[in-house]
């Protein structure tokens, strides 16, 4: 069984458009993020699998029938954040504030604890260690905001590739996206832009080879809009940042439903806490 995670925000929200689309200006976009979450709701249950919702506040607040439709479902609620904001480019104060916001806001709307959490843009490194503690006092059981690769724009490429405490007295388990190891790197093999750019069948041997070789489960990820190749194109938009944002979004959608037939999904709670 491999823990299915989705990170449930719109296409606005992605962080290589933060310096073109200014929070402020959300709420006058059109949101497709309801008509997405529906769909991958739909794919879900036609191939009797469960997964792991880390979803924005701001999302939440907004939409308080999908949250309740989500759980319904029977899947887990998790938290992104309140509205994106990378946890390295937030004070200590800041961070505490925005984790207990999204996880008390959702929490009062699903009538269910809030375990989880997973920072925009894997934004966790030992530059901002602290951030752990401050979800461990928060009240979350789990993280899953370090990405043990190299990217431009995040990663931690040394952190270990499968579930680990960051500190010997830590309580928090930290989750990351699933890697393999080739010729002394890891390479990604979980899901974002890798697996729209890469053929198919390579995310399927990863997946594999981390299942039979590594013994582990693997932790998947995409984001709703990954769905939806009609979503607008915002103004302003590097040509580098828009082919990078919308590469193979029509591939998408067949992409997703045979990784939902390949395998076996559900819930990173049930895969990872109910073991400790």
């Amino acid at each position: 069984m491999n823990a299915l995670t989705i990170d449930v925000e719109d296409y606005f929200h992605v962080s290589a458009f933060a310096r073109h689309i200014r929070p402020e200006q959300w709420d006058s976009l059109p949101c497709r993020v309801e008509r997405n979450v529906d769909l991958i709701l739909d794919l879900l249950a036609q191939h009797g699998a469960h997964a792991t919702f880390f979803t924005l506040g701001w999302v939440a607040q907004r939409y308080p029938n999908l949250i309740r439709r989500i759980v319904a479902q029977g899947h887990e609620l998790a938290s992104h954040g309140y509205a994106h904001q990378r946890a390295s480019e937030q004070t200590p104060a800041e961070f505490r504030d925005d984790i207990r916001l999204s996880k008390a806001l959702l929490e009062q709307l699903s009538g269910q604890a809030v375990l989880g959490y997973r920072a925009p843009s894997f934004s966790i490194s030992p530059e901002n260690w602290w951030a752990l503690s401050s979800l461990e006092d928060a009240g979350y059981r789990y993280s899953s905001s370090i990405y043990p690769i190299h990217h431009d724009h995040y990663g931690m490429p040394d952190a270990p590739r499968f579930a680990w405490h960051p500190t010997s007295s830590s309580g928090l388990l930290e989750l990351p996206v699933s890697t393999v190891r080739l010729l002394g790197y890891n390479l990604p093999a979980g899901g974002g832009g890798y697996f729209r750019l890469l053929p198919y069948r390579v995310s399927r041997w990863a997946l594999r080879h981390i299942n039979s070789h590594d013994g582990q489960a693997g932790i998947f990820y995409f984001h709703p809009w990954e769905l939806d190749p009609d979503q607008p194109i915002p103004p302003g938009i590097s040509l580098q940042a828009r082919c990078r944002h919308r590469l193979n979004l029509h591939r998408m959608q067949g992409r997703i439903a045979r990784l939902l037939s390949d395998f076996r999904w559900g819930r990173i709670d049930h895969i990872f806490l109910e073991q400790t």
